[in-house]
C-alpha cells in the first residue's frame, strides 16, 4: 500500500464507480467501515464487490469514517454534501470530473479523483487508469489514486469543466459515432458491422492518439467535395447533422475547409 497508513473508509453510492473503487481501497489494506446502496442494483453491487461491508444510511457512514467517498452523480453531489454538513469527515473525496473542491466546501482537506475509465457494472482493473486529481494535500490524493492502481494526473480547479467536456467528447461521443456507423453499414447490407468496423477503427484510433491530426485519411481529408455531397445526399436526416458537424472540423484541422467550400454549409 501507498498510503502512509490505513484510513477507515466510507463510499456513498455503491453505483458502478463506487462499488469498484470502493473494492479496489480495501484491496489496498484499508478498511471499509460502511456502503450506501438505495437502488437494488446497487445493492446487488454492494453485495457482490463490497460483500461484508455494511450498508448503512449516508448519514451513518459518513459518522464512522475517516474517509468519505463520495461516489454519486454530479448532480446530486452539490445537495449532499450540504446535506451531511458538519457530519462530514475530515477528509472527503468525490469522483465526479466536473466538479474540483469548490463543491466540499467546509471541508478540510477536500479532494478531487476523477477515474478515466468506462465503468460498465462489472469488476474493473484499474492498473495504469489516469484519475484527475485535484487537491490541496496532492500528496494524500496522489497516495489514494495509487493504492487503486491508478496514475494520478493533477488538474487545476477552474479546468476541472474542461477536462470533462475532453473526456466525454472524446469516449461518450466515440460510443454513439460507433453505433451510428455500424447502424448505417447494417442498413448497406453488412451482416455484422462489427467485423467490418473493428479493423478500421482500431487502426484509426491508435493512429490518431500517436499521430494526431497527421493521422486524418478520407474525403475531407484530400477536399474531395464530390464523394463528401454524394454521402450527404444518401445519409438519413439524424445522422446528416453529425457528419456535417464533423466533416467542418475535420476540415479545419485538415486545411480543406477552402476546397470543400458549397458542400459544408
Amino acid at each position: 500500500m501507498v498510503a502512509p497508513a490505513a484510513l477507515r473508509v466510507g463510499v456513498v453510492g455503491a453505483g458502478r464507480v463506487g462499488s469498484v473503487l470502493g473494492a479496489a481501497l480495501q484491496h489496498a489494506g484499508h478498511e471499509l467501515v460502511g456502503v450506501s446502496a438505495v437502488s437494488e442494483a446497487s445493492r446487488a453491487r454492494a453485495a457482490i464487490f463490497l460483500a461484508e461491508v455494511p450498508v448503512l444510511t449516508p448519514l451513518e457512514v459518513a459518522k464512522r469514517s475517516e474517509l468519505l467517498l463520495l461516489a454519486v452523480p454530479d448532480d446530486v453531489l452539490p445537495g449532499l454534501v450540504q446535506g451531511l454538513g458538519a457530519d462530514l469527515p475530515a477528509m472527503v473525496a468525490h469522483v465526479s470530473g466536473r466538479y474540483g473542491l469548490a463543491v466540499l466546501t467546509g471541508v478540510e482537506t477536500p479532494l478531487a479523483l476523477h477515474p478515466v475509465y468506462p465503468f460498465t457494472g462489472g469488476p474493473a482493473d484499474l492498473t495504469g487508469v489516469s484519475f484527475g486529481v485535484t487537491a490541496h494535500d496532492l500528496e494524500l490524493a496522489d497516495a489514494l489514486v495509487r493504492d487503486m492502481g491508478g496514475v494520478p494526473v493533477h488538474v487545476d480547479e477552474q479546468l476541472r469543466p474542461l477536462w470533462h467536456a475532453a473526456l466525454a467528447h472524446g469516449a461518450n461521443h466515440l460510443v454513439t459515432l460507433v453505433a451510428s456507423a455500424a447502424d448505417l453499414l447494417r442498413a448497406a447490407g453488412a451482416d455484422d458491422p462489427g467485423a467490418v468496423l473493428r479493423p478500421l477503427l482500431t487502426a484509426a484510433l491508435d493512429a490518431a492518439l500517436d499521430r494526431g491530426d497527421a493521422a486524418l485519411t478520407g474525403p475531407v481529408m484530400r477536399g474531395d467535395a464530390g464523394t463528401v455531397r454524394a454521402h450527404l445526399e444518401v445519409l438519413p436526416e439524424e445522422t446528416r447533422d453529425a457528419y456535417l458537424a464533423l466533416a467542418r472540423l475535420t476540415a479545419e484541422r485538415a486545411g480543406t475547409t477552402d476546397a470543400m467550400t458549397g458542400v459544408l454549409q
